[in-house]
């Protein structure tokens, strides 16, 4: 890019909203827990982005989003307790050969897993779900949440002593 491109080239604005918004949307999800806010936060967040592109430099995009949709949600949760809900699809059965107790079973383990992963603190749940759900490598997830890539094994590592405590007996 040319020192004269700024975000505000409707190009460069539309591709940087294709290469951002999905994972914008995921981390917030990930972190707050509700799917319809992770949403509105996010185009809140490019809308805010986009009546500033004559003041935010290309580079410094992704940061300013990240922070203007992060206290967006901040603002929206303040009083609300986090639930994951990311379980609710998907959970139509076809026709199966297993039997009922193992479905029951099945469905009872699925429901204690994101009660447990809901009951993560929110720093290790947004870095346990960027690897586990969206595959995102220690050091991007460390680039996305401006922190060390120790920071994320540590967060990871707990995350996954917690898990594994909760599940010692299942």
């Amino acid at each position: 890019m040319s020192s004269e491109d700024t975000i505000c080239q409707d190009s460069i604005y539309e591709s940087f909203y294709r290469k951002h918004v999905k994972a914008l949307r995921n981390y917030l999800y990930y972190k707050f827990g509700d799917l319809d806010q992770a949403e509105d936060c996010t185009q809140e967040a490019f809308i805010k982005l986009w009546q500033n592109c004559d003041q935010v430099p290309v580079e410094k995009a992704k940061s300013f989003l990240y922070t203007v949709a992060n206290n967006l949600s901040l603002n929206q949760v303040a009083h609300k307790k986090v639930v994951l809900e990311f379980g609710k699809k998907n959970t139509q059965r076809t026709e199966t050969n297993e039997s009922p107790d193992y479905i029951l079973e099945e469905e009872e383990f699925k429901t204690k897993l994101l009660s447990a992963i809901a009951n993560l603190n929110e720093t290790q749940r947004t870095a346990f779900l960027m690897h586990r759900i969206d595959g995102k490598k220690y050091h991007e997830i460390a680039e996305e949440l401006n922190i060390s890539v120790k920071a994320v094994e540590k967060r990871i590592h707990l995350a996954l002593l917690e898990l594994r405590k909760k599940f010692s007996n299942f």
